[in-house]
């Protein structure tokens, strides 16, 4: 069976275990080795092609440590600096220890959403830092409390604060990124016109039914990830911890900058060295997080790594030395340095990934085998 039918028969096992409309694209290297899809992408029955826009939620992370890490790579930020240094206000009410790294690796003490978060006011940029800049740490630097939301605000002014052209942060990106890397469908305040591109989200219940302590302050409950999310007020608004939009061939295209160290296409955005030390774990890592309810294993680098904790090993095959971007209800995103492989899936049918499905259960274990068939020595 040649790669192609491998592939057709991994999407229908996808769909046999729940999926609607499904999306799979890999590189190696800059070859784009995998691309194909399958299924629905909404309730009348329009097919799934490569073209269809998908909501990717907190895959979208790993734009912004991206982002992030350009600025440290220009010598604008420096991970152990507080980031008052660059965002004065944010100091406020003791937050003055906060360093740009803390909020990198989820362990500012700040996960939650200031009172009054409104899908309207995910669109407002300054009434979102205004507010978290105004909040107190609900836990003492270096816990971990996964910023589900709040994370692409705090990392997003520090790219917007350090950028000697004041741009704004979804323009940097696309000038900074998504434009030099020539990643022509991946969106982050999605215009209009694009509007009907996107694939109905569905989810068969509630994700969270038995939510962890801190889970609703970081995603309040008019803005929790779900089938609300089809809205075009969140369509529009520019999060950068999870508004993001996208197919998969453009989020594989992205992953395949940290799968090729840094360098892609003959763009270099960031150091090899720089990239291989994103697969360092952050300091207490075996933390339990109370607003995702497990041990996260995320990197220094703010990127999940493979090897230790779901949801991304049902998927990553348990291997360590990969860098991951998890999104609520199951798409992910991941890059493999060692191999030159990067892989993406999205989809439109939400499941719970807190637990993750086990691999002989999870819809996406066919095609995840397959991708990492083709760099297997």
């Amino acid at each position: 069976m040649d790669v192609k039918d491998q592939l057709q028969a991994a999407l229908e096992s996808a769909v046999e275990r729940g999926e609607h409309g499904v999306q799979v694209a890999a590189y190696v290297g800059d070859e784009l080795v995998l691309d194909g899809w399958i299924g629905d992408a909404d309730e009348s029955g329009t097919p799934v092609d490569g073209t269809t826009l998908f909501p990717i939620f907190s895959v979208t992370k790993g734009l912004t440590c991206t982002a992030v890490h350009i600025q440290a790579e220009r010598g604008l930020v420096d991970y152990d600096e507080p980031v008052a240094t660059y965002w004065p206000e944010f100091g406020a009410e003791g937050k003055g220890d906060i360093k740009v790294g803390d909020i990198l690796a989820h362990q500012s003490g700040v996960p939650q959403m200031p009172e009054g978060t409104t899908p309207e006011r995910l669109g407002d940029w300054d009434w979102c830092v205004e507010n978290l800049a105004a909040l107190k740490p609900l836990l003492p630097v270096g816990s971990s409390a996964y910023a589900s939301l709040s994370f692409g605000w705090q990392a997003g002014e520090i790219v917007r604060r350090t950028d000697p052209q004041g741009r704004d942060f979804r323009t940097f990106v696309y000038d900074e990124i998504l434009d030099p890397l020539k990643i022509d469908d991946y969106h982050l305040g999605l215009p209009e016109e694009h509007y009907g591109r996107v694939a109905q989200l569905r989810a068969p219940g509630a994700l969270r039914p038995d939510p962890p302590r801190l889970r609703t302050v970081s995603m309040p409950a008019p803005v929790e990830p779900g089938p609300r999310w089809n809205q075009p007020v969140f369509m529009s608004a520019v999060v950068p911890a999870g508004s993001g939009i996208a197919n998969a061939r453009s989020v594989a295209k992205l992953f395949s900058l940290l799968a090729n160290k840094g360098t892609l296409e003959g763009n270099k955005i960031l150091s090899e060295d720089r990239v291989m030390s994103f697969l360092t774990p952050r300091s207490s890592s075996g933390q339990y997080d109370d607003v995702i309810g497990q041990v996260p294993w995320v990197g220094v680098g703010g990127y999940w790594l493979s090897g230790e904790s779901p949801p991304a090993d049902s998927v990553l095959g348990g291997r360590p030395g990969m860098l991951a971007s998890n999104g609520a209800g199951g798409s992910i995103a991941w890059a493999d340095p060692e191999t030159g492989l990067s892989v993406a899936i999205c989809h439109n049918r939400m499941f719970s990934i807190n637990p993750s499905p086990p691999p002989e259960e999870h819809p996406f274990t066919a095609v995840s085998d397959l991708a990492r068939s083709l760099v297997r020595s």
